[in-house]
């Protein structure tokens, strides 16, 4: 297929294309995490999750622990496993919001700082949510959107470094690492393994910018 015209591309596409290969595997390393967390897992998401292979970097070896789990469970034993985790029968056992991570109740100031934030970014809350803003799968989504250029412009990576140790960097890495050792996580476990390397990873890099 020959390459459309310039004018026939947005300026979301040339946007896109400016980005480097490496800040787009970060973008969707966020957006696939989001993924993971924004509902019971199903079959698109295992299936995706049992095609990844890793390196021998702590990162690459949470990879393979992933993948390998995804290929051993099906649907309905990963939505039971995130109501047990995320829903129960009066709350689960994972509470997986900035503000109860930073403050210990919901829907405190860091939601409303959030909020200021993502209307001076452009960010629109998705009318279909019954989640706060500060799910930690909405927080994921918004890092991929800035990195990638979702939202409008994709953020240099001194202001990407303010968004994420403002409403992310400070307490992901706690819930992650909740979610390893948590009693009904099987699936999840794996999930949370590759959240916290990942976050050390991001953790590392913006202490460099």
């Amino acid at each position: 297929m020959p390459p459309l015209p310039s004018s026939a591309i947005s300026e979301h596409d040339q946007a896109f294309a400016a980005v480097a290969a490496e800040d787009l595997l970060r973008a969707d390393v966020y957006r696939f995490l989001a993924r993971l967390l924004s509902g019971p897992v199903g079959t698109e998401e295992l299936t995706l999750g049992a095609g990844l292979e890793g390196d021998s970097s702590s990162f690459g070896q949470a990879i393979d622990g992933l993948a390998a789990i995804c290929r051993e469970t099906n649907p309905a034993e990963a939505a039971a496993e995130y109501q047990d985790l995320f829903i129960g029968l009066a709350r689960g056992e994972i509470l997986p919001y900035g503000s109860y991570y930073l403050t210990g109740f919901l829907h405190e100031k860091p939601l409303a700082r959030l909020r200021r934030d993502m209307e001076r970014l452009g960010i629109e809350r998705d009318p279909e949510a019954t989640e706060p803003e500060d799910h930690i799968a909405s927080l994921l989504e918004m890092m991929a959107g800035l990195i990638d250029g979702s939202f409008g412009e994709p953020l240099a990576l001194a202001e990407q470094k303010l968004f994420y140790e403002a409403h992310l960097g400070s307490w992901a890495r706690v819930m992650f690492r909740d979610l390893e050792k948590a009693a009904s996580a099987r699936l999840y476990a794996k999930v949370g393994a590759v959240g916290r390397a990942f976050i050390e990873i991001e953790n590392g890099a913006f202490r460099m910018v």
